[in-house]
């Protein structure tokens, strides 16, 4: 029998089964679900509400975060009550809320609404903990750890836990978030109807809550950036090789312990010498 010469492949047919390939070597989630569309939302409106603050929108950037608020707790109740839970849902939401958080006090305190140390812990914790999620995705993705596999968020490699603490911390600095927009809110339509009372009892409020919320939210602020350099359930990562498990989860932990060591000394030196510095400033001028 003469023998038949097969054509080869054309390099475009084996680059796509090379991918097929690639993409089987994991397990991909369905993430396009009701749930994460919600988290995506609150990603989106987290530089929107920030534009609004810095422009003295309150009540838009006010019912902005409201929504945010609220579609955090629905979605999560979605995923519960109809079983649509992901791998990338458990990154992905708390990333949506740190980031709505990072802005809206970034912005805050550059409005002089919060203070700049309480900033720089509320910023530098999420950017600790930002910083050691790069690192694990990168650590617990499964081989090949390629650009297009790293960003593919359907390849689930680590969940992430919040902590007890800070869940309320959290809920802490929501509140404290809320409030310091709503009073600006309570004031502007105050003074338009012609209302001094509320209008007094809207500043009045507004200097209790600057005077001793955020010394609480600041320590528990602390506290929960360090709870997830202490406590080894936070971050779960997937995959059966315990030993290289335990050490990734333990370098982890030392980057967020480190990073957000550093920011809590930024944070005393801010308190120090450039509040310190303007305190100073003002008594010299009186």
């Amino acid at each position: 029998m003469a023998f038949q010469h097969q054509p080869k492949k054309p390099l475009l047919e084996k680059t796509k089964e090379l991918r097929q390939q690639i993409k089987s070597l994991t397990t991909h989630e369905q993430i396009w679900n009701v749930p994460n569309v919600l988290t995506l939302s609150r990603l989106v409106a987290a530089p929107a509400v920030g534009y609004l603050i810095l422009h003295d929108q309150h009540a838009w950037a006010l019912g902005l975060f409201a929504y945010a608020g609220i579609t955090d707790l629905v979605d999560g109740w979605i995923a519960r009550r109809w079983q649509l839970q992901t791998v990338v849902g458990s990154v992905v939401d708390p990333m949506a809320d740190k980031l709505l958080m990072a802005v809206t006090v970034a912005c805050l305190a550059a409005k002089g609404a919060l203070p700049g140390p309480l900033a720089i812990l509320i910023f530098g914790r999420d950017a600790s903990l930002a910083v050691a999620a790069i690192y694990y995705r990168h650590a617990s993705l499964p081989p090949p750890k390629t650009f297009a596999r790293y960003w593919d968020f359907s390849l689930p490699s680590a969940e992430v836990h919040p902590t007890t603490v800070s869940k309320g911390n959290t809920f802490l600095q929501l509140a404290l978030i809320g409030l310091t927009l709503l009073f600006p809110v309570i004031a502007h339509y105050a003074t338009v109807a012609n209302d001094s009372e509320s209008k007094s009892a809207s500043e009045t409020g507004h200097q209790s809550l600057v005077a001793g919320s955020p010394f609480l939210v600041g320590a528990t602020t602390v506290w929960s950036g360090f709870s997830y350099a202490v406590l080894k359930n936070a971050v779960t990562i997937l995959g059966r090789d315990e030993s290289l498990k335990k050490r990734q989860g333990a370098l982890g932990r030392r980057i967020i312990g480190g990073s957000f060591a550093a920011v809590c000394v930024g944070a005393m030196a801010w308190a120090v010498f450039v509040d310190g510095g303007l305190k100073e400033d003002d008594e010299r001028e009186e």
